[in-house]
Parts: structure tokens; sequence; C-alpha cells
């Protein structure tokens, strides 16, 4: 699957100015919170100013006009918008991944989405909970998607399913490329949090997809592919979500900063700055975000080198870098608990944008890749000689 690469375009942005632009968002993103939440969309205005700035091409193939850059630079883009608007860097978070996925992909999956313009967007649903059925050539999805975010923008979707073998057992989990014209939109996202994510359902019936557009989310053995796609499937996409949602926990660090720096106590006119115990709770929420934060950094410098030499992580470290992912939510979630609790009856209005950043970081923290409770588990288990989950690290061993 080796694939004809562009050169690298001249104007290309750096790290830096990348982040700059996203940076630079804050304010914009911060006012239209509200709205978004609202309207439980993210307006298309957004997500073209998404792709104006290039974060969609931070991923991207250089085979279809994208930069191809470390996974590092799409991740600190993240943590940047999710300052402003958390709905609105979720779905620049789920809608710029798939970009990567396709380094996985035979290249005609990518010519069928690309080949006319480039800047055609992928919405996802991967619960591998509808039926799959292998047919010549290809194979047929039936069924009802859940929380497909962001896909009011997608022209395609990423459908997750588990192929069986003969006798009905699941052998494989695998990503299928999906045309909109082969599934309807269903408006059911009615949420506490994360509202403006539009993570609506998707319903499929009886569609075909060509082998070529399908891949396995769990096969790690395959490396016909540029370097910067030799990480795990689950790193970076599992880790995407991390970064996110660092950037929630800097937004409410933002928020809570500037309110405790002018609001007085209602019962005796004093500045609340002055209390030990609310700048207590701010320096623990930094020291709690910072470390988050640097997890995911330092996880992946580790593995860097590897991949840029085109060599397979270990299983051992994969195991534990999905445990250091999912502590992620954990810290995040954390750190803005304890700076809400210091807002007192002011967090609980609405008008308040920190009971929204509260409200939409438990959401967050509710994704399955944030589940540190049970991939905690697995990796205990995995040190302790014990059995890792099917399907979820690599494909069964033959019997």
């Amino acid at each position: 699957m080796s694939a004809v690469l562009k050169p690298v375009a001249s104007d290309v942005p750096t790290s830096d100015e990348l982040v700059a632009r996203a940076r630079a968002m804050i304010p914009w993103l911060r006012e239209q919170a509200d709205a978004v939440e609202k309207a439980r969309q993210v307006p298309h205005a957004t997500i073209r100013a998404f792709v104006d700035a290039g974060f969609f091409k931070i991923l991207q193939p250089r085979r279809w006009g994208g930069w191809e850059m470390h996974p590092e630079v799409f991740w600190r883009v993240l943590m940047e918008l999710g300052r402003g608007c958390c709905s609105s860097a979720w779905n620049m978070m789920i809608l710029g991944v798939h970009q990567w996925e396709f380094g996985h992909l035979d290249p005609r999956a990518g010519d069928d989405v690309w080949g006319k313009d480039d800047t055609v967007i992928i919405a996802s649903s991967y619960p591998p909970v509808g039926s799959v059925t292998r047919v010549e050539g290809g194979y047929v999805l039936d069924g009802r998607w859940p929380t497909s975010s962001g896909t009011d923008h997608g022209d395609w979707a990423f459908i997750g399913g588990l192929v069986r073998d003969d006798q009905d057992i699941p052998v494989d989990r695998y990503s299928f490329l999906v045309p909109r014209s082969d599934y309807e939109v269903i408006d059911d996202w009615y949420t506490f949090g994360l509202c403006g994510t539009g993570s609506k359902s998707l319903l499929i019936r009886k569609a075909f997809v060509p082998t070529h557009r399908c891949h396995s989310m769990v096969d790690y053995e395959h490396t016909d592919r540029g370097a910067m796609y030799y990480w795990p499937f689950s790193q970076i996409f599992f880790g995407s979500v991390s970064a996110v949602i660092c950037g929630y926990g800097q937004g409410a660090i933002d928020l809570y900063t500037e309110q405790m720096k002018v609001r007085t106590a209602t019962g005796t006119g004093l500045a609340v700055n002055q209390s030990p115990y609310v700048r207590d709770r701010l320096a623990n929420a930094v020291v709690k975000v910072s470390s988050a934060r640097a997890r995911l950094f330092q996880m992946m410098a580790d593995t860097t080198p590897q991949v840029q030499a085109r060599q397979l992580l270990t299983l051992d470290d994969r195991v534990r870098h999905l445990a250091e992912i999912a502590h992620v939510g954990r810290n995040i979630e954390e750190a803005v608990l304890l700076l809400y609790k210091a807002t007192g009856a002011r967090g609980v209005y609405s008008s308040n944008p920190m009971q929204r950043v509260l409200r939409d970081t438990l959401v967050a923290c509710n994704h399955i890749t944030q589940n540190a409770d049970d991939i905690s588990g697995w990796l205990g288990s995995h040190m302790l000689g014990g059995e890792l989950p099917p399907l979820t690290f690599g494909k069964p061993m033959a019997a």
C-alpha cells in the first residue's frame, strides 16, 4: 500500500504557527460557546475557519494535499481550541483525527474521498453495534450507530464493526468507510454536556463497503505505511481525545483566574483571591492539568524514535500508554471540579461559563477512551501475566 507522496508545499506553516492560529481563536470561540450549546451543533462557519486555518491538513497524508505532520502538532492545536469552546474543539478533534486514519487504508479509499476535493470532511461512529456481513468484494453493513460527533459536517463516515468467522465468533474489529448517501442522520443527541457536538446517530440499511474502504483497528502488524502512521490506532485516537480534554482543563483555569481576581466575598466584602483555599485549589488544578499534558507529550517523545525508524511498539508499551492516556480524563475532571466548587453559588447560573465547562468535561471524561478503571485493570493484569481483552491490542490467536 505504498503511496506516492506529493512534495511538501513551501508554504506549510510551522507547528508554532498553527498553535498560534488556534490560540488566536480562543476569544471568538468563547463568545459563541453558549450559542453553540443552544443550537446543539457547531456552526459550519466554525468548521470552515478550522479548514482555512489548516487544522485538517495536519494529519492528512501528503498524497492528498496534507502536511503529514507529527500528531503532537494536532494535539497542541486541540489543547488551545479546547480553552475556547469545548464542543467546537471536540468536533475538530473527531473530524480532524480521521485524516490520520487514511494512512492505514488502501490509497484507493483516499482517492475516493479526496480525488476531486482534498478538504472533504469525514465523520465517524466506531462502536461495533451494527451487523457486518462478509460478501464477495467487501462487506454489507446494517444497523444504527450512535454518537457520530460533528456528523452534520461530514460527507463520509468511518463505521466500526466486528468481523466474524463462520461460527459467528468475532475475529477482528474493522473500520468501514461509508459515503453519506449510504446513511441517514438521526437527531437524537440530547445531553447535559457537550450538547453542541451534534453527536447524532447514523442509520445504515444494507450498505455495501468494498474491501479497499476498510481496515483492521486492532491489527498492529501491518507496516506498509508512512512513518507518521506507525503508531497504533488506539494511541492516536485515544490520545487525541485526551488532548482536547486537557484544553477543557486549561479553559477552566482561565475562567477561574479571571473570576477570582475581581471577586469579593458576599459576607465580608474582602477580596476572594486572598483566601488560601482559593489559591490552593487553583495551584492544584494547574498541576493536575500540566501533569496530564506532560504525560501525553512524554509518551510521544518516547515513541517517536521508534516510529520514525518504522519499528512497531511493543505490546508492553501499548498497554501502558493506553492507561496513561485514560488517566488524563480523570486528572482533568478532578481539576475542573476543584475549581468549580470554589465558585460557590455564582457557579450554578447558566450565565457563568464555568458550569458549562464542568458539564462538558464530565461528559467528555465519560468517553470510552477515558475509562481509567477498566484500562488500568488491563495494565495491571498484563503486568501480572494475565490476559488482555479480546480485539483490543490485536486479533485473537488462531485456534
